[in-house]
């Protein structure tokens, strides 16, 4: 990875909620193409750090720069959440965001026509454009033969499904995934990463996750990096993080391996 351009970078990033100091100088690097997972128990830090990734909260010090596609890179912390979706920062949520009322390919056609500033201009006609793309979205995330079904009627995991072609719209370098298999049964958990994984090595994205399931990310992250009290303690692969003692004795030999914030 240390020879592949860098996706993102994050410098001294710090977050302080009153007198309370949620994110403590995390310093961290995603390259081109790389699956990077964020662990830690329960008020480590990592929603709060990716909701100054993703522009949902400005940091109180430190950088974030996304690679411009030119060899530059792009400062943005603090910039706001639509500004950095248009930077090409797509994300997911724990619990999914969709509109029920319409159909799938309507769904991501809504994600295409945003990105092309699009949606209000050419509204009367919406469903005719950019359902190609559209399809090709869905097909790749293996829902094209369900694009005319209400969203409404998805089983969660399909709806997983579709939240994850709706971030893809974006046409995004970097995708965030914030415990992206919440909920699920475990079959649906390990379908769906492995979706994600061979959408890295197909397109390149990188992607930065959380994920309480600590099967799912041994099996499918090239890194892990893991938090504690704000401040990041360990960084390696999954073999190095399992053999860390320090990781062993704060957060894998607890049993503390829920997902937190």
């Amino acid at each position: 990875m240390a020879q592949m351009q860098k996706t993102l970078e994050v410098r001294n990033l710090r977050k302080s909620f009153g007198g309370v100091m949620a994110v403590d100088s995390v310093s961290l690097e995603v390259a081109q193409g790389e699956m990077l997972a964020l662990i830690g128990p329960n008020g480590a830090g990592k929603s709060t750090c990716f909701n100054m990734v993703g522009g949902q909260f400005p940091p109180t010090e430190g950088e974030i720069l996304l690679n411009g596609g030119d060899g530059t890179a792009v400062p943005i912390a603090g910039i706001g959440s639509r500004r950095i979706w248009q930077l090409g920062v797509g994300r997911t949520f724990q619990i999914t965001a969709t509109f029920t009322s319409m159909s799938v390919r309507q769904n991501v056609q809504m994600a295409l026509l945003s990105r092309r500033h699009m949606i209000w201009k050419f509204w009367p006609r919406a469903d005719d454009l950019l359902s190609d793309e559209a399809l090709a979205l869905l097909e790749q995330v293996g829902l094209q033969a369900q694009a005319e079904r209400a969203a409404a009627v998805l089983a969660y995991g399909d709806l997983k499904r579709l939240e994850l072609a709706i971030a893809l719209a974006g046409a995004p370098k970097l995708l965030l995934m914030d415990e992206p298999t919440a909920g699920m049964a475990s079959g649906e958990r390990t379908a769906l990463m492995a979706l994600v994984r061979r959408l890295v090595s197909t397109t390149g994205i990188s992607v930065l996750f959380t994920e309480h399931d600590m099967d799912v990310v041994f099996e499918v992250s090239d890194r892990i990096l893991v938090l504690d009290r704000g401040r990041l303690i360990a960084t390696g692969t999954g073999a190095e993080i399992k053999a860390n003692e320090q990781v062993r004795a704060i957060y894998l030999g607890t049993g503390r391996t829920s997902g937190g914030h």
